[in-house]
Order: structure tokens, then C-alpha cells, then sequence
């Protein structure tokens, strides 16, 4: 998507989030994330903030909502401090997180705050206020035809175990960002999706699941529901590498592949 930078927003919309922020001095524009119009880190007077955005009239806007909606519910999350609609716009102003993208290869001292954030998400149910298709309906199309219903749950679920959605502060802890993904889902899901990332960063399948199992929800997790996400989560990505082949999603198809075949469920 295109990004829109602070200073090209119209003076009303400008305006509007300064009566939030108070006069801006600087304003930098992400170079990260494909999703939002607009996304700046803003230096205003009264402090550092973090503004994602898009014209109301967009067909994603519902998605602003949604995640700032999710995100006032989430745990290892930036608090939403305010929410604006001007001048045909819609901007949601975050808490800045001061940290660092995490290394997730064997080894790395990211493991641990890793570990403990899931933890703590997998402990967390969905808010029933926020209205949203759980992890299964999301993966219709893809659900294998001897489908269970393993995969149903109604835990919060980021969805999305990017490194570049995490930030790891000063002190130690792993901050969760972008929550537009967000949906029901079991509460060993989004360690699932983490055993994926990885396996990318490096781990075998063997090591990337032993970091998973320290995860105590991904412990008692039935193991023919996590094969069942396995099979359904290579299926989706082979999908979208073949009708959206962005660069990154090769990485992540193969790591799928060898999941599934670590767990038996197609030949290496």
C-alpha cells in the first residue's frame, strides 16, 4: 500500500490530532508493514506516539477499528491513546514502544521473552464486545475434509508472529504490535504460528517445538489438533504464495513443509 506521509495529511485532519497530541514537531514514517495508509512515529510536545491511519471511505477502515477495539483487550500491547475522525480520515494514536526487532535463532536470548508473552496471551480470552470470524472460519477454504472442530477456541489470538509485529524492550519484554489480524482462537494457536517463525529463524521442527512445549497450553495442546493446524496453515500459504508471491512468503511456505513433515503428515 502507498504511504501517505504526516505532512501530506489535509490541515483539518492535522489539526484534529494535535487537539490529542498537542503541537507535532517531527513526524517519521514507518518503513515496515504493508497495511497501513498511514503510519508514522510522531514526536508531539506532549510526548511520542505511534499513528496509524486511512481515509474513512476506505474498505479496510473497519480493520483500524477492529484492532485498535482488540488491541485496548490485548496483553505485551501498546495502549490506544486516542482515536480521530477528521477531514474524511481515521487515525488511532498508539503508545511508542522504545526496543528492538527479536532474534529468534537458536540460542537467542529472545526466546525467553518470547516464551513468556505467549504465555500470557494464551492465558487471555477473546473479548466477546469485538466482533470477529474465529481462526477456522478464516481457513475455510483450506480446512482438511476429515476436519474436527480442534481447531474452534476462544482465546485472544494475534495471528500474525511476525518478528517485525514484536518489539523487545530495555528491560527484557516482548511487546506484540499490529493486532488487525487478531481473531478466536485456541489458546496454543499463536505459538503454533511461532513454531513456524522458528523454524524460518533457523530451528529444526524438533527445536522450534521444544521451545513451544515450554509454552504450557501448547503442552496440553492435542496433538491431532496441532497436526490439523499444520496441514491447514501449509495449505493457506502454498495458496497465497501461488496467487500473491511476495518475497517473503517463499521462506515461510518451506518452513510450513517441513512442520508438516516433521509431524508426519506429508513425506520430506
Amino acid at each position: 500500500m502507498d504511504r501517505i506521509a504526516w505532512h501530506e495529511l489535509p490541515p483539518d485532519v492535522l489539526r484534529a490530532a494535535e487537539r490529542h497530541m498537542g503541537p507535532i514537531e517531527w513526524a517519521e514514517t514507518a518503513s515496515h508493514g504493508v497495511m497501513s495508509r498511514l503510519a508514522c512515529t510522531v514526536q508531539a510536545r506532549s510526548g511520542r506516539m505511534f499513528v496509524k491511519g486511512t481515509r474513512i471511505d476506505d474498505p479496510s477502515a473497519w480493520v483500524y477499528r477492529h484492532e485498535a477495539d482488540v488491541t485496548q483487550h490485548a496483553p505485551a500491547a501498546p495502549c490506544v491513546l486516542w482515536r480521530a475522525e477528521a477531514g474524511g480520515w481515521l487515525l488511532v494514536g498508539y503508545e511508542y514502544v522504545d526496543g528492538r526487532y527479536p532474534d529468534f535463532a537458536p540460542g537467542s536470548h529472545d526466546l525467553g521473552p518470547l516464551v513468556r508473552t505467549l504465555t500470557v496471551l494464551s492465558e487471555t480470552p477473546w473479548p466477546e464486545a469485538v466482533r470477529k470470524k474465529p481462526l477456522p472460519t478464516r481457513w475455510a477454504d483450506f480446512l482438511p475434509d476429515d476436519y474436527r472442530p480442534g481447531l474452534q477456541g476462544r482465546s485472544l489470538a494475534h495471528t500474525d508472529m511476525s518478528p517485525l509485529n514484536m518489539l523487545v524492550t530495555k528491560d527484557d519484554r516482548l511487546c506484540l504490535l499490529d493486532w488487525a489480524l487478531a481473531c478466536p482462537a485456541p489458546a496454543w494457536a499463536d505459538t503454533a504460528f511461532a513454531v513456524l517463525r522458528l523454524i524460518s529463524a533457523g530451528h529444526s521442527p524438533e527445536q522450534a517445538e521444544v521451545v513451544a512445549r515450554q509454552v504450557p497450553a501448547y503442552g496440553r495442546a492435542d496433538p491431532v489438533a496441532v497436526s490439523m493446524f499444520a496441514r491447514t496453515v501449509l495449505a493457506a500459504w502454498e495458496s497465497r504464495e501461488r496467487t500473491d508471491p511476495l518475497p517473503h512468503r517463499a521462506a515461510l511456505t518451506t518452513a510450513a513443509r517441513s512442520w508438516a513433515a516433521y509431524r508426519g503428515l506429508i513425506r520430506a
